[in-house]
């Protein structure tokens, strides 16, 4: 949750600030900073139009059932009602979704999860709306629901696609080999919601072409528009999609589902409308982090050093399939982590079920069996008497090891160092037996029952993700630099999502131009696309894309002066606003050769290109790697089960920091996203039907719940491939936390800790 990294609490000192923060490695400060601040940042839930009418989405309150029949009628008849849609208004029947297209806009015939829309009302008031949504008759069959994901390989077939979403045997060495020391373990991990800042919310336009104009804090908006137009009936040139402020993302930021009824109820009225969701519909709406049940078997000799490693995955989709194929890729791909295993065997399934619909969320797939791996090698630390940290080491992955998937790890991979580094690093003091140090228990002032049943445990953690889209998806981003004036332009599709995409496009043209003034433009589908904002893409693709073609620009600034002075541009080089030449017989500025000069160039960024794993799991699916070690340290009273983070220490292979300040944020914010799913997060269901869909039912963790977080090494080896050599930063942190948390509990209980969140009877001694 990037946005929310000033409610952590962090023990690492900031660094001085850069009095003139200027281009790459400088802490340039971000482009929305004062805005949001100020309360002027254009989130859609404020925006207006002329003649608004106002819409509400009718949902389905059971998970599974058959609709006989839906009557509008009532609805329609209603004072200050201008438009009711349905099933019937989408063109084709078309469908939805972020990956796979099998989500219907509004259920017709069947409906698969609890909140599934069946209807959708425009009104001249908001609560016009509501109720004119709630009179909107529906006839249900209710069915019973499938909501063990293990059922759904029995189950008759929930979606015409079927139940199996995908399956993935992965094969890697020899299977009869056996280790002298074996252990197992079964892990649940529970469903995470995104919990989006801000009210997710749309405004559609209808066009004099006859087209629309959809207003939404898309992190997609090239993907949206298409899918759009394809409900509409209409070509993707007559709908137009204008990106808002996006409050911050920590997956797809808007349900499709959400915004398509908008444009279908602008084109039926011609007038505006507005829909901005209550937190219980996106609760229901929006896709959750995939439910996971995991089973493990662990083989290594008497030194401790892994042979062999059975697992078995199983993730549940929920109604949809959305990107579950991605997630079940990077779970099997990692489910032994970032560790040499010279024989795998891993099974893994993705599976529909009329539970809430999954989807990608920051670290999918990699976070689930991050949980797992890491619980299986405490307990093999414990079975062979050796310290955790000395069992990680002596199986760390290291660049040139091969993954199970059979591809090479090419890209730096420092895990030992990682480890090492925080493994090392000063243990906090413990707290004081004394009144004032009260807040410092589990659960803070008279949250423990006894002082005396507080115990400390220190654990580890150890992570891995892919960056960009894998398995031969097409990564390419454009960009364009406009110069003019002195004043340089970004043009770029890639929407800022609290990532800071935008103030690194601001550095990169600082640094390769000199500029100082450099405006990033508005998001909108004018543009070329970007791609989604997600794994790290827009740093590497989109950022690349901008460096590119700032360097050309550059060429066309330079080519006059080498050309003048007989030399080649690459003598030339451009600092602190100046142009000079290797020798010292050019020195100039860059204003005063931009003067009267408009120059412009547009590039094109794509990644080398992997592959499809194949029917053995085998294949090189990944463009690049990260890694992550983090020490987590924990107080937990063994009599209420109330578990207190009180460090985590963190070292990650970040390539190059671009922005040190921001880069302090996004490990802060990573960590304490994985705190939440580590204790609180988790939203619950009974039957289907989502219990508490509110934020007082679903527990995010708060400044409260933040840890002193100690950033004790960032390892600057840079990636070659990557555009300067950067790594992605967000998703890692969220991936091992958790893992670090739990195995800390594990630490400080003896309990076998196998399921996330923490509940507090894991967390209990027995007496």
């Amino acid at each position: 949750m990037s946005n929310e990294a000033a409610t952590m609490t962090t023990a690492v000192d900031a660094p001085a600030p850069d009095p003139l923060p200027h281009g790459l490695g400088a802490s340039l400060p971000s482009t929305d900073t004062r805005a949001k601040t100020e309360g002027t940042f254009p989130y859609a839930a404020d925006l207006w139009a002329e003649g608004l009418l106002w819409a509400a989405v009718l949902r389905s309150p059971h998970p599974h059932a058959r609709i006989l029949s839906i009557d509008t009628g009532h609805a329609l008849k209603m004072p200050g009602v201008r438009a009711v849609v349905t099933h019937e208004d989408v063109s084709d029947g078309a469908l939805h979704g972020r990956g796979s297209v099998d989500r219907p806009v509004f259920a017709s015939e069947v409906v698969r999860h609890h909140g599934e829309p069946i209807a959708a009302v425009a009104a001249d008031h908001p609560d016009t709306a509501r109720m004119a949504a709630a009179a909107v008759i529906v006839e249900y069959e209710v069915l019973d629901p499938v909501i063990d994901p293990e059922q759904a390989f029995e189950a008759g077939p929930l979606h015409p696609d079927g139940n199996l979403i995908r399956h993935i045997p992965l094969s890697h060495g020899d299977p009869a080999v056996i280790g002298e020391v074996v252990v197992e373990g079964q892990y649940r991990i529970g469903r995470q919601d995104p919990a989006p800042i801000g009210a997710e919310a749309g405004l559609a336009v209808p066009r004099p072409d006859g087209g629309v104009e959809l207003y939404l804090a898309s992190t997609d908006p090239h993907s949206d528009r298409d899918r759009a137009a394809a409900v509409y009936g209409l070509e993707p040139e007559r709908v137009k999609v204008v990106v808002t402020g996006v409050p911050g993302a920590t997956a797809d930021r808007e349900d499709q589902g959400f915004q398509l009824p908008l444009g279908l109820l602008a084109l039926k009225t011609g007038c505006p409308v507005k829909l901005t969701a209550t937190r219980e519909e996106s609760f229901l709406g929006h896709v959750h982090r995939h439910p996971t049940l995991l089973r493990y078997r662990h083989h290594a000799d008497a030194e401790g050093k892994l042979v062999k490693v059975e697992a078995q995955i199983l993730l549940d989709a929920g109604a949809y399939a959305d990107t579950s194929s991605d997630a079940l890729a990077a779970a099997v791909s990692f489910a032994c982590g970032p560790y040499v295993v010279p024989n795998a065997f891993i099974e893994g399934w993705a599976v529909r079920t009329n539970n809430p619909p999954s989807g990608h969320v920051r670290g999918e797939g990699a976070m689930q069996v991050c949980a797992a791996y890491e619980a299986q090698m405490d307990k093999l630390a414990k079975k062979l008497g050796l310290d955790p940290a000395e069992l990680r080491l002596r199986n760390a992955m290291a660049t040139g090891d091969v993954l199970p998937t059979g591809q090479t790890v090419t890209c730096p991979a420092p895990v030992a160092e990682l480890l090492e580094a925080v493994r090392d690093h000063p243990l906090p003091p413990l707290p004081k037996d004394t009144p004032e140090d009260d807040w410092l228990l589990p659960g803070g002032p008279e949250g423990a029952g006894d002082p005396g049943a507080v115990r400390r445990g220190v654990g580890y953690g150890v992570g891995m993700v892919h960056m960009l889209g894998a398995e031969g998806a097409d990564e390419v981003s454009t960009a364009t630099v406009k110069v003019q004036d002195g004043v340089a332009t970004v043009l770029c599709a890639a929407v800022e999502t609290g990532q800071g995409f935008t103030t690194l496009a601001r550095q990169i043209v600082q640094e390769t131009l000199g500029i100082d003034e450099v405006q990033v433009a508005s998001v909108d589908t004018d543009q070329p696309s970007a791609g989604p904002g997600c794994r790290g893409r827009h740093t590497w693709v989109s950022g690349g894309a901008v460096e590119r073609a700032a360097k050309m620009v550059r060429t066309q600034l330079l080519q006059p002066l080498a050309h003048k002075f007989g030399m080649s541009t690459e003598l030339l080089q451009i600092t602190d606003g100046k142009i000079t030449s290797y020798d010292g017989v050019l020195s100039t500025t860059v204003t005063e050769e931009l003067r009267g000069k408009e120059l412009w160039a547009t590039a094109q960024c794509r990644p080398h290109p992997t592959e499809p794993l194949n029917e053995a799991g085998q294949g090189d699916a990944f463009v690049g790697l990260a890694f992550c070690a983090i020490r987590a340290v924990v107080d937990v009273d063994v009599e209420l089960g109330s578990v207190r983070v009180v460090e985590l220490a963190l070292a990650q292979d970040v390539g190059r920091v671009l922005n040190p300040a921001q880069l302090a944020a996004r490990l802060e914010a990573g960590v304490t996203q994985g705190v939440g799913i580590a204790l609180t997060e988790n939203l619950r269901t009974a039957r289907g039907l989502v219990r508490h869909p509110d934020l007082t039912g679903y527990c995010l963790p708060t400044a409260l719940d933040a840890p002193d977080i100690r950033i004790v090494k960032l390892i600057e080896e840079r990636d070659v491939v990557a555009p300067f050599g950067a790594k992605s930063v967000s998703a890692v942190p969220v991936v091992t936390s958790p893992a670090a948390v739990a195995s800390a509990v594990r630490a400080a209980t003896g309990r076998t800790v196998n399921r996330l969140p923490i509940r507090p009877q894991a967390a209990v001694t027995a007496q």
